[in-house]
């Protein structure tokens, strides 16, 4: 009689606690739970911490489980993916004697998830449970609807009767149901998003369609690996005309506050900077013009021969403009060049090395004048050109002491404002396309 009473026992606690089903064994479990809810949390969290070993779990469990099965289930709470994790934690707990709804309420899974991942390892063995292998193929991860979709998009929609140039998930879903293969709109954005496919609009490149392009950049990339001591190469060009007037920018704003440029606005007035970047001092040479021409040109070429007077030679490259390219301006290196001006100025002999038609984004004085435009142009809202112009003088004055002090040919970006490193490079987009 005690015996069947203790039988009775035993199969209503597994019917409770073990989830029995017909046709499915259990190995035998206590007949009582050992550690209090928050007791049974602090376990788990240890666990999955690794501050319990595998020996001290191994000599809790091996009366219960085999050690194969516990050092793989270990393994799984240390290394494995949270899926697998919440898995082995669940019944590396259960057979701990720790409470059911201590393991879920810590795990925050359902006792649903809990009672089949136990049936699941006591009917078909621990590879169903680290594994996910032999469960139902969803469709998104069918290599047949995966290849079928991905075969549409290789070709034009036109190809499919959609006077379209560009595919819609509408679009792929009408041509996988002609082909008797029914799918949502969710399976096609999963298999895409899987594949790493976006939808983002075509950027424009700068280009330069000069069919002399390669060997010029070559001949600028050859004069400034081979710069010597007593030469300087500098790039050349003009920044505006830009209107004195409040400027837009990026600033920052209080909560709740939309800073407002007026459309229309009364210009105080206008300027146009002319500067030489020299690329081995990273020194800034400026002043301010009237208008872009020729004469520009030449006064800039007297200044940078006279302040350099005392170097052998002088490298000049400029974009492809028509002021930097006129007879006159050619004329004017000449005699700068021949041997009748250098006996009489001790000057050196000016070279020109033109960029690539087209090849703006090349010029490596864009990015200087892209960080200045950031750090004094934007935001703005001089009272005159005289103001705005002691603004510009000082951002340069304190970008060429920088380099003085800390030289380097070739330097890096100026107060984090530049937008590329003040170096040539065919690979460079210097030229910010906002100015």
């Amino acid at each position: 009689m005690m015996e069947a009473i203790t039988y009775w026992r035993k199969y209503a606690y597994l019917a409770e606690n073990t989830f029995s089903f017909a046709g499915i064994f259990f190995r035998e479990l206590p007949l009582k739970n050992t550690f209090s809810i928050e007791d049974g949390k602090l376990w788990m969290r240890r666990l999955l911490q690794g501050k319990i070993s595998l020996d001290e779990l191994k000599g809790d469990l091996c009366s219960r489980m085999p050690y194969s099965d516990i050092e793989a289930l270990y393994d799984c709470v240390l290394n494995k993916p949270l899926h697998y994790r919440n898995r082995a934690v669940g019944i590396l707990s259960f057979y701990k004697d720790i409470d059911q709804k201590a393991i879920t309420e810590y795990l925050f899974i359902p006792k649903s998830t809990l009672r089949a991942n136990f049936i699941t390892y006591q009917s078909k063995g621990l590879s169903h449970i680290l594994s996910d292998k032999g469960k139902r193929l969803l469709i998104h991860d069918d290599p047949k609807y995966i290849e079928k979709i991905f075969s549409i998009l290789h070709s034009p929609p036109i190809a499919f009767g959609f006077n379209r140039t560009s595919w819609r998930q509408e679009d792929i879903q009408k041509v996988m149901k002609a082909s008797d293969m029914h799918v949502s709109k969710h399976v096609i954005r999963k298999i895409l998003d899987n594949a790493g496919y976006k939808y983002r609009k075509a950027r424009i490149v700068l280009t330069s369609n000069d069919p002399e392009y390669k060997e010029k950049v070559q001949r600028i990339k050859d004069i400034l690996s081979n710069l010597g001591p007593n030469e300087k190469f500098f790039s050349i060009d003009e920044y505006g005309p830009f209107a004195i007037k409040l400027q837009g920018g990026r600033s920052l704003v209080p909560p709740a506050a939309t800073k407002v440029v007026p459309q229309w606005q009364r210009s105080k007035a206008s300027l146009i900077i002319t500067a030489a970047l020299e690329l081995s001092t990273n020194q800034i040479i400026h002043f301010y013009s009237k208008s872009k021409n020729t004469s520009e040109m030449i006064k800039l070429l007297n200044i940078l021969v006279d302040r350099y007077s005392d170097e052998e030679c002088i490298y000049f490259s400029w974009d492809a403009a028509s002021w930097h390219a006129s007879k006159e301006l050619y004329k004017r290196v000449d005699e700068i060049n021949g041997e009748e001006y250098r006996e009489k100025t001790k000057s050196p002999i000016v070279k020109l090395a033109p960029l690539p038609t087209c090849a703006q984004f090349l010029n490596v004085i864009e990015s200087v004048f892209s960080g200045m435009a950031r750090a004094i142009i934007h935001n703005s809202d001089y009272a005159s050109d005289s103001e705005c112009q002691t603004a510009i003088d000082r951002y340069f004055d304190e970008r060429n002491e920088y380099f003085q002090k800390n030289p380097k040919r070739a330097g890096n970006k100026i107060w984090g404002k530049e937008r590329v490193k003040a170096t040539f490079r065919e690979s460079n987009n210097c030229k910010d396309p906002k100015y």
